[in-house]
C-alpha cells in the first residue's frame, strides 16, 4: 500500500481529506502532520470566537473520531527536512516517515512590519487558535491597535470591538480594503466602523513600538502621533510558507510553484492552499483553496482533473452592512463603468465592463446579487444583451437571484480570508 503524507492540517488539507473520502479510487495509508494541537477547524470563524458570539469548539470541521474512523493517522509534530531522493520526511521529534506521495499544505505565516518592538509581549497576530486565546485576555475597555485595514485586519478589529475593546485600525493606504473596494465604498465602510466604535487612521503606519513602564504598549505613527494600547495586532498580510520546499530544491517564487494538477517540480510532491503558486498567483481566500483541494483529490483518485485558477470574490459584514467585491474595482481607458447608489438606504453598486464582459463588481449594503456577478466574471460571459439591466441584478436579467442574505452565508464563508 502506498504511503501518502500531508504536511499541514489547515482548511485546505482538511477539505482535501474530505474530498478523498468521497472517492473509492485510491489505495493508500494517509498520514497528516500538523503543528497545532487543534486539527480540522474553521479558521475564518476565529473572529466570531474573539467577539464572544461563538464557542471555540464550534469551529471543528470534523468530529473528534473522524480521523480514526477513516483510517487517517494524525501526527502533532512538524517536518524539519524533506529528503526527496530517499522519499522521507524528517520530523522535529527525530522520526523519519517514508512517502510515495507528499502533499504540502503548509499554509502561510503572518507578515510582520519591520519596525522596532514588533517582537514585544503584547504584540500578537490574528491567525491561530493560540493567537485568539491570547487576544481573549485583552479585557473590555482596554485599547487595542490593529495594523492593517484589509480583510484580515477588519476581521480582527470587529472581533475585538465585539467584546468591548477600544480598537484603532492603522492602514497605510488611502482607504480601507483598497485591494477589494473603491474609495467610495471604502468611505461608507469606514463610517460603519466608526459607528461601531472603531477608530481608523488611513494613510498611516507604525514606525516603532515600545513597552510602557506602567504596562502596555506605546506605538508611534509615521505622522508622529503616539497611541497607547494593551495589545497590538499586526494584520498587514501573509507570506506563503515555502521554506521546506526551497530547502529541498523545489521550484519556488512567491509560493511553491505548481501545475494544473497541483504538482510541484517533483512529480511525487504536490502543493495546495496558501503555500502554492499556480500560474503566478497565490490565493489567500477559502474558495480557491477548496477548489484546489477538489481538483487534487480527483487527480489523486485517478480521475481527469485540472485546476484552471480562480476568479476570487470577497465578502465581509461590518456593523450589519455587508460588502462584496469581485474582479477589478477601477476601470481603465475604454472600459465602461456603471455606478448606482441609494444614499438613504446605504446601498451602492459599481460594475466594470470590458469588451462586452463584466470584469469587476463592488457592492455595498445589498449583496444578494454578489454570486450572480461573480459567476458572470468567472465565466467571462457576454453580457451585451442584458447590459442596460445588469446593475439591477439577476432578477432584471432573467436569472434567479439569491432569495436572502442568509442563503448566501455559505458563499460568504467561502470567500473570506483563510489566513
Amino acid at each position: 500500500m502506498q504511503q501518502w503524507i500531508i504536511v499541514g492540517h489547515g482548511m485546505a488539507a482538511m477539505r482535501l481529506l474530505q474530498d478523498l473520502m468521497l472517492l473509492a479510487r485510491w489505495d493508500a495509508q494517509i498520514t497528516v502532520i500538523g503543528e497545532e494541537s487543534w486539527q480540522g477547524y474553521n479558521r475564518i470563524g476565529l473572529s466570531d470566537v474573539l467577539a464572544g458570539v461563538r464557542e471555540l469548539e464550534s469551529l471543528a470541521t470534523v468530529a473528534p473520531d473522524w480521523f480514526e474512523k477513516h483510517g487517517v493517522s494524525c501526527v502533532h509534530d512538524w517536518v524539519c527536512r524533506i529528503d526527496r531522493k530517499a522519499r522521507h520526511v524528517m520530523l522535529k521529534s527525530g522520526e523519519r516517515l517514508r512517502y510515495d506521495r507528499l502533499i504540502l499544505a503548509t499554509g502561510s505565516s503572518p507578515r510582520l512590519p519591520d519596525v522596532p518592538g514588533i517582537d514585544l509581549p503584547g504584540v500578537r497576530p490574528f491567525r491561530t487558535v493560540a493567537d485568539v486565546e491570547q487576544l481573549l485576555s485583552v479585557p473590555a475597555g482596554a485599547r487595542a491597535l490593529v495594523l492593517g485595514g484589509g480583510l484580515l485586519g477588519l476581521e480582527a478589529a470587529t472581533g475585538l470591538a465585539g467584546r468591548g475593546v477600544d480598537v484603532t485600525v492603522v492602514h497605510r493606504d488611502d482607504w480601507l480594503m483598497n485591494r477589494q473596494l473603491d474609495s467610495f465604498a471604502a468611505g461608507w465602510l469606514e463610517e460603519a466602523l466608526r459607528q461601531q466604535g472603531i477608530a481608523v487612521r488611513t494613510g498611516e503606519e507604525v514606525e516603532a513600538i515600545s513597552a510602557r513602564e506602567n504596562g502596555g504598549l506605546h506605538a508611534v505613527l509615521k505622522s508622529g502621533e503616539a497611541l497607547q494600547a494593551s495589545a497590538v495586532v499586526p494584520a498587514i498580510g501573509i507570506m506563503p510558507r515555502i521554506e521546506l520546499a526551497r530547502e529541498c530544491g523545489l521550484s519556488v517564487d512567491r509560493g511553491i510553484q505548481v501545475d494544473d494538477q497541483l504538482r510541484t517540480s517533483d512529480p511525487c510532491i504536490h502543493a495546495l492552499g496558501e503555500c502554492a503558486e499556480h500560474r503566478g498567483v497565490s490565493y489567500g481566500l477559502v474558495a480557491p483553496l477548496y477548489e484546489q483541494a477538489h481538483q487534487l483529490a480527483a487527480h489523486l483518485g485517478g480521475l481527469p482533473a485540472a485546476y484552471q485558477g480562480s476568479a476570487v470574490s470577497t465578502q465581509l459584514k461590518v456593523s450589519g452592512l455587508p460588502v462584496f467585491s469581485a474582479g477589478v474595482t477601477e476601470g481603465e481607458t475604454g472600459d465602461h463603468v456603471i455606478v448606482w447608489q441609494d444614499e438613504s438606504h446605504r446601498e451602492y453598486r459599481k460594475l466594470v465592463i470590458r469588451s462586452g464582459c463584466l470584469i469587476g463588481a463592488v457592492l455595498f449594503g445589498d449583496i444578494r446579487d454578489g454570486s450572480f456577478y461573480h459567476d458572470l466574471i468567472e465565466r467571462a460571459a457576454d453580457i451585451t444583451s442584458v447590459r442596460e439591466s445588469l446593475v439591477f441584478g439577476a432578477a432584471f436579467c432573467g436569472a434567479q437571484p439569491s432569495d436572502s442574505l442568509q442563503n448566501t452565508e455559505k458563499d460568504t464563508e467561502n470567500n473570506r480570508a483563510a489566513a
